[in-house]
């Protein structure tokens, strides 16, 4: 019988008790996920044979953050922050957790975007530790024998990317992994997932990338990507084989490209449980915004006429969201959609063209639009002069195509527009927040993507709220893995973006903030998963024999809440036997 190297013990809820580590000496700080370094105890030192394998003092929890976070002020710049952090992920987990947590508003841009986008860029050339797992032609018919060998076997959330849509830099081939790396990073500082209940993976179908198929030092399969049948074909296997092995884990699709995004995610939401962060997270948290934005200034969904700058995946995802909540406000679906215009680089999407499929939902009668005369009338100012937007979210990736003239025209059809620049990293910003309120004195109300700092309006400096997935996909996890959610539904979402705005305070809201500050993360994140416990127990999805198949949650809402609550790690060391 095969010996673990170490064991965790979970209480009745499964939340994480201790750990049994079947190591004796060096061995053990080996591995990250247990590892102490110098906070062991000169009893545990003694106990497990470390005796001599470490420097004489101890050092508490406390005191080790302190001196990483020392190490963390002197590094030049954001990617040498980054590598320092990732560093000591692999080599002590806890500690790592315990550093981000200190000031998840000021590392969380280091640990994911923008920062991980030079991270991507760079992985080949920063590789230090294997992270993950990596899958590519040559090993994806051996995929579950892979998974099987991974060190841990109770995953609970994989971040599988196929590295084609890369935030807003692209195919990056292999080097996409670190953003698998960062999003499970949040999902343990957000919903308290343990670190070893998480697992990236990279599907690695090659790249067209002609930088990186030239770069001697590249790490990846270096080939075309695969298309067609044979690509159809590879993550169908990655799909049976990490269904037969981790049955109840969530699968979160991560930036994969435009029509292979809504692809996936179509084709195997029943087969295994799944959803894409790019689609529905992106378009959750950004209903959470237009549903502040709304209370801010006491008006109706319906009263507004929306324009997505981007028709990507992020793009019509928020345009789904929108219909979604439209509709559950009474609205027909038609007149939902009518009410969403998206917008790509040839102008307003309509029918009259060759779209990919995921275009058409939102796709208008070019006939009904009467205004356009000719190609050159199909652009972003003719759209929303003619068909009084009063909503303009941008997903485009066109540093500075909100314009002065641009703001000027959502403000001449509404007192107070919303404008929502929200394209990653900050150097791909439709525009300015700084810039939108002085062009709008101030009446604008704004939130972005990427982090910004305050701006002074009118006298009073306004936080910037920053529209981060963040607020969404942990919670979302957490909520689908307690509850036993065999599928994640459209509604979980809806439910998220509610939870997340109503997390806004007052004060915030008069002052047209649209997200809650990140240093809520947690707060946000429990409050999310709780909402779709709800929502999963309510639509009876939860599997069955599992605590809540055909559970009453009305009559007795505390078991879902016990739950969850129960579930969340906190980086704390535990004692090791």
């Amino acid at each position: 019988m095969e010996i673990n190297h170490y064991e965790f013990e979970y209480g009745e809820y499964g939340e994480t008790l201790g750990v049994r580590v079947n190591l004796r000496g060096f061995d053990i700080l080996r591995y990250n996920n247990i590892s102490k370094g110098t906070a062991y105890t000169i009893e545990e030192r003694v106990r497990l044979k470390l005796s001599g394998f470490l420097p004489p003092r101890v050092k508490t929890l406390e005191e080790q953050v302190q001196s990483s976070l020392a190490i963390l002020e002197d590094k030049e710049n954001d990617i040498e922050k980054f590598i320092y952090i990732r560093s000591l992920y692999d080599r002590n987990v806890v500690l790592a957790h315990a550093v981000v947590a200190s000031n998840v508003t000021k590392y969380m841009p280091i640990i994911y975007t923008p920062t991980v986008g030079l991270a991507c860029q760079q992985y080949s050339s920063m590789f230090r530790r294997a992270n993950g797992i990596h899958f590519y032609p040559g090993n994806i018919d051996y995929a579950y024998y892979i998974l099987r060998n991974y060190t841990d076997q109770d995953i609970r959330i994989a971040v599988v990317t196929d590295n084609q849509g890369i935030l807003g830099i692209g195919d990056q081939g292999a080097g996409g992994i670190p953003i698998c790396l960062g999003k499970l990073m949040l999902y343990t500082q957000g919903a308290g997932i343990a670190p070893w209940h998480c697992l990236p993976i990279s599907l690695d179908v090659g790249t067209d990338n002609p930088e990186l198929i030239d770069d001697p030092n590249y790490l990846g399969w270096r080939h075309k990507r695969l298309t067609g049948k044979e690509y159809d074909e590879f993550i169908g296997k990655f799909v049976r084989a990490f269904k037969r092995n981790f049955p109840q884990a969530l699968c979160q699709w991560e930036d994969f490209s435009k029509q292979t995004a809504f692809d996936v995610r179509d084709k195997y939401l029943e087969e295994v449980i799944s959803f894409n962060d790019d689609i529905q997270g992106t378009g959750s948290v950004t209903l959470a915004g237009i549903i502040a934005a709304m209370a801010s200034k006491n008006e109706r969904m319906s009263d507004q006429v929306f324009l997505i700058h981007g028709a990507g995946a992020g793009g019509v995802g928020i345009a789904e969201q929108i219909q979604t909540e439209l509709t559950e406000q009474g609205m027909s679906d038609q007149d939902a959609k009518d009410k969403i215009f998206t917008l790509d680089s040839k102008g307003v999407v309509t029918t009259d063209r060759d779209l990919e499929a995921y275009k058409l939902k939102f796709a208008k009668d070019r006939d009904r639009l009467v205004w356009l005369k000719s190609p050159e009338d199909n652009t972003l100012l003719n759209v929303i002069v003619n068909e009084k937007v009063t909503v303009l979210i941008g997903t485009s990736g066109q540093p500075g195509c909100f314009t002065k003239e641009v703001v000027d025209a959502v403000s001449a059809n509404i007192e107070r527009p919303v404008i929502l620049p929200l394209s990653n990293p900050t150097t791909q910003c439709e525009a300015l927040p700084k810039d939108i309120y002085e062009w709008t004195d101030g009446k604008a109300l704004v939130a972005t993507g990427s982090p910004f700092d305050p701006v002074n309006v009118n006298g009073k400096e306004i936080r910037i709220g920053q529209m981060n997935n963040a607020f969404v996909f942990p919670g979302v996890g957490l909520g689908v893995v307690a509850s036993g959610a065999e599928v994640v539904l459209p509604v979980f979402f809806s439910a998220a973006a509610h939870a997340v705005a109503e997390f806004i305070s007052k004060e915030d809201i008069e002052d047209g903030i649209l997200c809650p500050p990140l240093d809520r993360l947690q707060d946000v994140s429990i409050q999310v998963a709780k909402r779709v416990g709800e929502e999963a127990i309510k639509a009876g999805v939860c599997k069955k024999g599992s605590a809540f198949a055909g559970f009453d949650h009305e009559n007795d809402p505390r078991r879902l809440n016990t739950l969850i609550d129960k579930m969340i790690w906190k980086p704390e060391y535990f004692d090791q036997s």
